[in-house]
């Protein structure tokens, strides 16, 4: 697997590459690519940081494994491609928005393409960044938890004011590389079915979100 990523993120990620675990993990991932099918394409494994440089990054949201259904999967966590059918977590994503900052959310609700979300400084991060075709969790394990925990923490230490949002149990135990005294981590219940109602629904992150946003003088995401 080549690392085609982002200059910026190539630049403080640059120790990452070189450890063993990094190694086997590229390893594993090719082999993976050749002999199963695998999501997303090879192009989008490092799509999230290609979208969202180092230094454009306002906010953080953090999945956990890539879609696995076909045609889902397009390097955004929670995000699928234009004329894709919208994931259950997805919509209630979108629920939660038209609920916390208006009824205009309908108007997205149409395009799961959260593209728009990364290009203001949405970092669209999973956890782990590959998955095999319908076996949620095939790629865990396997060293992209330890990836991504470097990118969370390098964010953590050479940025300020950053706002990290973290949804279900997965995501919620990476929150331990995040300076709490420096950045704001809003964390609630996994927008799935499963657990939407059980704390993710009210929870108003996105209002949260810019209302933290604007008060140390950052402008503040377009949701809708």
């Amino acid at each position: 697997m080549d690392v085609k990523i982002d200059p910026s993120w190539r630049k403080v990620l640059e120790d990452e590459f070189d450890k063993d675990y990094f190694k086997t993990l590229a390893e594993f991932v090719r082999g993976e690519y050749q002999h199963a099918i695998v999501y997303p394409q090879p192009k989008d494994v490092f799509r999230a940081f290609d979208q969202c440089p180092f230094d454009n990054v306002r906010v953080v949201i953090l999945g956990q494994d890539p879609y696995h259904g076909p045609g889902q999967a397009n390097g955004l966590c929670f995000a699928v491609g234009e004329g894709v059918p919208l994931p259950p977590s997805l919509q209630n994503i979108f629920k939660e928005i038209k609920s916390d900052i208006g009824s205009q959310g309908e108007a997205i609700a149409k395009s799961g393409n959260l593209e728009r979300w990364a290009k203001q400084g949405v970092l669209l991060l999973n956890a782990t960044l590959t998955v095999r075709a319908r076996e949620a969790g095939s790629h865990q394990s396997r060293g992209w938890e330890e990836f991504t925990d470097a990118a969370i923490r390098v964010l953590s230490e050479k940025r300020e004011n950053l706002v990290f949002i973290l949804w279900g149990n997965y995501a919620k135990a990476k929150g331990v590389h995040i300076d709490r005294s420096k950045h704001l981590v809003i964390e609630s219940a996994h927008p799935s079915p499963f657990s939407a109602y059980n704390g993710f629904f009210g929870s108003k992150p996105f209002s949260k979100t810019n209302t933290y946003l604007s008060a140390n003088g950052l402008q503040p995401i377009e949701w809708l």
